[in-house]
């Protein structure tokens, strides 16, 4: 078992807090937010997502809208490579590529800048708080294949069992860190 994903588990297990009936009854809510405050549980998370966007072979981290933004910028600036904003639609000056997708809820759709960044050929890890329904992170896939990049993986700190993500994105390899541990 790596000590980087077990040092990650600890500070999860540590530092989430848990939220019963958020955002609607029935719901455990997993907030990152004392992770995220706490610098040694932050460092901790940043190093278990830098191994394996590293594992992954990373030329480049997408950071999806909007926690994805911070974790993914801390681990390209621990590997040495650039970061992509993956934004939700609007957010983006023109041109912009866009990709819509379903979520369960209905649809939504996210937007890279359409010049300016170079991508095609690149290999891409994905990174994102959480994994529920993985629309979002499917969504940023199809983008990104769009303009040529090549995404080498999904990388989250948490996954919200029973909804069917981990399927939803089975032809790309998947970490998720809180259970990277038990798995290494």
């Amino acid at each position: 078992m790596s000590e980087t994903y077990s040092a990650a588990a600890r500070a999860l297990n540590e530092k989430v807090r848990l939220v019963q009936d958020f955002p609607e009854k029935g719901i455990l809510f997993e907030d990152l937010t004392p992770v995220l405050a706490d610098a040694e549980a932050f460092q901790a998370v940043v190093d278990g997502l830098a191994k394996a966007c590293e594992d992954l072979g990373a030329e480049m981290i997408g950071g999806l809208d909007a926690r994805g933004f911070l974790l993914g910028s801390a681990v390209a600036y621990k590997l040495g490579v650039g970061i992509l904003a993956i934004r939700k639609k609007g957010k983006l000056p023109p041109p912009v590529l866009t990709q819509e997708y379903t979520l369960e809820y209905g649809s939504a759709a996210l937007e890279i800048p359409g010049e300016g960044v170079d991508i095609k050929g690149k290999r891409i890890v994905l990174v994102d708080d959480v994994l529920a329904t993985g629309g979002t992170l499917y969504g940023a896939k199809l983008l990104l294949e769009s303009a040529g990049a090549k995404v080498a993986g999904n990388v989250v700190v948490l996954e919200v069992n029973g909804l069917a993500g981990r399927e939803r994105l089975a032809d790309v390899p998947l970490v998720v860190l809180n259970q990277a541990a038990a798995t290494d």
